[in-house]
């Protein structure tokens, strides 16, 4: 099997050459050899996040000594459309170094940053960079934040519900949002119909992480917005519950239409009953409407693994939304591969699988793991 470069190889000497080429165009006067021999020398010994704040401070080090002057050359290199620039690779990612520039220089001189964050985040997204100012000038970030949410241009939009996640992956979570998400709300609330699918999928996930520290308030929000919803409000409104509905919150359920289901479980199999770690593990069962019309089902199911100490924690995995008819059956069959995953290790031992319909659990059967 071929072997696929990590992230980290993408953030290479390569890329400190083409920037370093970029940067010459704009300001002939750069030290181009100093910065390519001092930003390549390090990388192969960082990780990602480390390679982006390594060629960050190697841009300080090298450009001029003025943060607003070296701001304004890194903006001079973004735009592309004259020609003047040989394209990158995943320009998106691989210019990340320039966000990681703003954040970790610019916070003394939040002015000049704030006007940089809106042009720098359409060709590499300033997500992570606008958290440190949240955190120290709030007012006048939100004061920005609140302007950006009307702004033209879709990633400077998305900027203002990433940018505003409690609890955004990679990046340190923002506490002062996990205590209080009013001010994230109040910035959600002007995004919660926008055009861009790629916005309103951000506002879910914003809402989603909402939900995990205050779910009664996502609730709320949710069900408000569920009145009169657009069919595209309305997926928002599912992708933002997805926790709740996961962990069986009849209320979040209920905002999507889901019931207490009137359904009965029957011929669960499990196979194999003892399963080699690596293979596949199937199963199947049938599920019958006991009640007088037809139900909307949402039909998941649990797997409890067994962890490090002995003890099971459950996970969640979704498998069919369905409307079953009165009396009507259904059978379900289902594949899983137990395999090595980056995001799970697997102990040996007894395992459980359970149905799950519209929230409640309507039975389940073990089957044991062997690693060896």
């Amino acid at each position: 099997m071929a072997d696929f470069p990590l992230l980290k190889d993408y953030i290479d000497g390569q890329l400190v050459t083409q920037l370093a080429e970029r940067i010459t165009v704009a300001h002939p006067q750069f030290a181009s050899d100093a910065f390519v021999a001092a930003a390549s020398g390090e990388l192969q010994n960082l990780e990602l996040k480390g390679r982006f704040d390594w060629i960050a401070d190697q841009l300080r080090a090298t450009l001029p000594a003025d943060y607003p002057t070296a701001l304004n050359i890194l903006l001079r290199i973004l735009d592309i459309e004259n020609g003047r620039f040989a394209t990158l690779d995943m320009p998106e990612f691989r210019l990340m170094p320039i966000p990681t520039f703003v954040f970790r220089h610019g916070l003394e001189h939040p002015d000049v940053s704030l006007d940089a964050i809106p042009i720098i985040t359409r060709h590499a997204t300033c997500e992570g960079a606008i958290r440190p100012f949240i955190r120290r000038y709030p007012t006048a970030t939100l004061a920005r934040l609140h302007k950006w949410a009307r702004h033209d241009n879709e990633h400077v939009r998305r900027l203002v519900s990433e940018g505003t996640r409690p609890r955004l992956p990679w990046w340190s979570p923002l506490r002062e949002f996990i205590a209080d998400p009013a001010p994230v709300l109040a910035l959600l609330e002007c995004l919660k119909d926008d055009p861009s699918l790629y916005v309103r999928r951000s506002v879910a996930n914003n809402l989603n992480d909402i939900s995990k520290d205050h779910p009664r308030l996502a609730l709320e929000r949710m069900a408000a917005w569920s009145e009169g919803a657009s069919n595209e409000r309305q997926w928002l409104i599912n992708h933002a519950l997805r926790t709740l509905v996961k962990r069986g919150d009849k209320s979040a359920l209920a905002i999507l239409g889901y019931a207490p289901a009137e359904v009965e479980l029957s011929h669960l199999t499990v196979t194999p009953t003892v399963l080699q770690f690596g293979k596949q593990l199937e199963f199947s069962f049938v599920l019958q409407n006991c009640g007088g019309e037809t139900q909307k089902l949402m039909v998941d199911f649990v797997m409890h693994f067994v962890k490090a100490n002995g003890s099971t924690a459950p996970k969640v995995f979704k498998l069919k939304k369905l409307s079953l008819p009165a009396g009507e059956k259904i059978c379900v069959q289902k594949k899983m591969a137990i395999r090595p995953i980056s995001t799970r290790k697997y102990y040996a031992g007894r395992q459980r699988l359970e149905i799950q319909v519209n929230g409640a659990c309507l039975g389940g059967a073990d089957f044991e793991l062997v690693m060896d």
